[in-house]
């Protein structure tokens, strides 16, 4: 029966205890097997949450309390990613220094956590910009440094006229625009600190074959962002191209290189094979970024050179030999992926640890001079200038050479963003270390991450990024594991009820806080892994909460039906409802998950239950209902906290059919469904079909072809009329 409940009593209640207990704290040292739950950490813009959020932050606090009720020690933290352009940008446009941006917004964005009764361990809260924390992302980038993987380059670089800073590929959009504010990007030529990501780009596509819980589409976009490709270097005259295809280079009649329009360069160049004087085009269709941004054009083999051919007039030579090409190329391998532009030309980062003297060059700061400290100043807004704003704090810039002695000038480009989320989630295992980035027997018994659950556009940067850094760390032997997560999720996007991405441009944002003042919680918890498949994008339907609060009071009034025995039917049906829910939590499908429970309450409200099982229930609502359960709980007479309670085990003897639903079809549409013995033959079921007068009706007067029978599902008769 409905039973209402007051929601705001019983939250404020129980997330007060919960925190005064401390039992969602993880131990250090533990003899239960180890599970590793992790978000992926947001930035905390001025914005807050909005409804969508939450849903991936809500499926790893139901694996999580699942996994601690089935006797793991959990490791489930929280932190923020709070450098970089996101929040530099926030506090520039609200006239504020970024420090006091990311105080006032994670303290927000943790208060909307909290109001959740998210079940993280905050005593393991980190945070990017905590000096404590990227002393070590300083530490791993003085150990990329010695061993030759980062380095100094002047060639050009994406430059962002807006943000004024430059930008890694990985950065941009598909039509070469800033990821973050739209604006065409220019090449332009600066200094910029530059990593070797390229030299791990082969163990990176050979280990995607490892990660066999990692979604198919996310491996596949790693496998594309690297990309590459076995071909061969080829020069005509001074223009070297690359090729996957040189048997063709018979056929070449023409060579492109990248250019913003189609347009003959006025030079011509010489085949080698075919000693030939082609013409050299510029196209748009030539990559500047893969290969060596020129291609020779083989019309007969091509057909992106067959129509530039055909649109310019250019000659194509339908046939031409292939034997002899081998004299004139040697065999390399290319990649699309370039190495990581690691310089930012703004204030909000880490501090590149290095100085820069006259006499000895680039000099690493010393470990023991960890952190380098981002200096605090009046006036951070980026310059334009290609230098960062550190540039003008001289009484931070200048300082001594470790190595000499003499004057010498610090780093003042910093850190990209993703420097930190390179790495954090090591962090988490060991946050008060102060002699080491992560003590090893710890690492050893947390790594890798079991669950890793965050948005699909971090494919191709934030998981290429970590995986390159995780590799690193094992080959200097600061990890024990070649990778880093072990189980991937994404997180489908919840979209508005207009049907377009929440935002506030189009006033359309629906804020978390609201719906938990009004309808609760656990309400809103239930409602969005209720809403459909994990991974799907689906709008936002504020009329559906209304489902999974009358479910939440149902459950409230459950212990209305409990009685001292129940129907052998319902014990059967609970303990198929144990087993189908703790699967559907292992293979993140809580929406058929919670409609089980659905169907096993209105099954006992009709039968009855016994207290046992009413206990039960409680225990497999517990994960997605923290709050209500805790409090029906306790009012069974409980005395410790459900979420601390063993998991609900499924009797195996009681999960064995003895009949099965088998649907009666006539040509295709199911006409009747009958009960048979799961054993049945096709004979058997067709005679028990024939009993059933809406079949035997439509069967009357028709012919049966033929019949198909799939055991213990479906009998399909396919019918004609008869002939005359």
């Amino acid at each position: 029966m409905h039973k209402k409940f007051a929601h705001k009593e019983i939250e404020k209640k129980w997330q007060k205890r919960w925190a005064e207990e401390d039992i969602y704290k993880t131990a250090d040292a533990s003899d239960k097997p180890k599970v590793y739950v992790l978000d992926m950490f947001p930035y905390p813009s001025g914005d807050g949450l909005h409804v969508g959020h939450p849903k991936g932050y809500i499926a790893t606090d139901i694996y999580s309390r699942y996994k601690r009720m089935s006797s793991h020690e959990v490791l489930h933290p929280m932190g923020w990613d709070a450098f970089g352009l996101p929040a530099e940008n926030y506090a520039i446009k609200n006239k504020m220094h970024p420090r006091v941006a990311v105080e006032k917004n994670v303290a927000r964005f943790k208060e909307q956590l909290q109001i959740l009764g998210l079940d993280y361990d905050w005593n393991r809260e980190i945070n990017t910009t905590d000096p404590e924390f990227y002393k070590w992302t300083q530490w791993i980038f003085l150990k990329l440094l010695e061993k030759g993987l980062a380095y100094e380059s002047y060639e050009p670089i994406n430059w962002c006229p807006s943000c004024q800073t430059g930008l890694a590929n990985e950065d941009l959009e598909s039509d070469g625009t800033c990821e973050r504010c739209g604006s065409e990007v220019t090449l332009r030529p600066m200094r910029q600190w530059v990593l070797r990501i390229t030299q791990y780009a082969d163990r990176m596509l050979e280990d995607l074959d490892t990660l066999t819980k990692w979604p198919a589409h996310i491996k596949e976009a790693q496998r594309n962002w690297i990309g590459r490709s076995e071909g061969a270097l080829i020069a005509f005259d001074d223009i070297e191209i690359f090729t996957t295809r040189p048997d063709t280079i018979f056929g070449a009649t023409f060579v492109v290189v990248s250019g913003t329009e189609d347009r003959f360069t006025g030079r011509y160049v010489t085949n080698p094979a075919t000693k030939e004087k082609i013409p050299v085009w510029e196209a748009e269709y030539v990559l500047s970024d893969y290969g060596t941004g020129a291609i020779m054009g083989v019309p007969a083999d091509d057909e992106r050179d067959m129509e530039f051919a055909k649109k310019h007039g250019l000659p194509i030579v339908a046939e031409y030999q292939k034997a002899g090409f081998e004299d004139f190329g040697k065999k390399v391998v290319k990649y699309k992926l370039r190495d990581w532009v690691f310089s930012r030309q703004r204030y909000w980062g880490e501090p590149i640890p290095v100085i820069h003297c006259e006499k000895d060059g680039v000099v690493p700061v010393p470990e023991k001079d960890l952190p380098v400290r981002l200096p605090e100043v009046e006036h951070y807004e980026p310059t334009g200038t290609g230098e960062s704003p550190l540039a003008n704090i001289t009484e931070w810039v200048n300082t001594t050479c470790p190595k000499c002695g003499g004057p010498g000038k610090r780093e003042t480009n910093t850190m990209p963003q993703w420097a930190g989320s390179c790495w954090y989630y090591l962090r988490y295992i060991d946050p008060k270390n102060n002699a080491r980035m992560v003590a090893p027997d710890k690492e050893k018994y947390w790594m890798p991450v079991d669950l890793y659950v965050g948005g699909a556009e971090h494919a191709t940067r934030h998981l290429i990024y970590a995986r390159f850094w995780h590799k690193f760390l094992y080959d200097i032997g600061a990890v024990s594991t070649l990778e880093p997560f072990t189980e991937l999720h994404s997180v489908g996007l919840i979209i508005a009820e207009d049907g377009r991405k929440m935002s506030k441009r189009y006033g359309n944002v629906i804020n978390p806080d609201d719906i938990v003042e009004k309808n609760g919680a656990d309400t809103l918890r239930v409602y969005e892994m209720f809403m459909g498949p994990f991974e799907n994008t689906i709008a936002w339907d504020t009329n559906n909460l209304v489902g999974a609060q009358r479910f939440l009071e149902r459950a409230n009034g459950f212990d209305e039906h409990i009685q001292t025995s129940e129907p052998s039917e319902i014990t059967e049906l609970l303990h198929h409802t144990i087993d189908k829910v703790t699967r559907d939590i292992e293979s993140f499908k809580f929406n058929t998950a919670i409609s089980t429970l659905m169907i096993f309450l209105n099954a006992a409200e009709k039968e009855g239950l016994s207290e046992t099982s009413y206990k039960m229930f409680l225990r497999l609502l517990a994960p997605f209902a923290p709050h209500l359960t805790e409090e029906l709980w306790e009012g069974s007479g409980e005395q410790t906290s459900i979420h601390t309670a063993p998991w609900p085990i499924a009797e195996q003897s009681l999960l064995v059919k003895d009949t099965a639903s088998i649907a009666i079809q006539i040509d295709g549409k199911v006409r009747a469904t009958i009960t048979a013995a799961v054993d049945a033959g096709e004979e058997e079921v067709k005679e028990a079909a024939l009993k059933e007068k809406r079949i035997a009706d439509r069967l009357e007067k028709m012919e049966v072809v033929r019949t198909i029978y799939v055991h213990g599902r479906v009998l399909n008769f396919i019918i004609r009329p008869p002939v005359a």
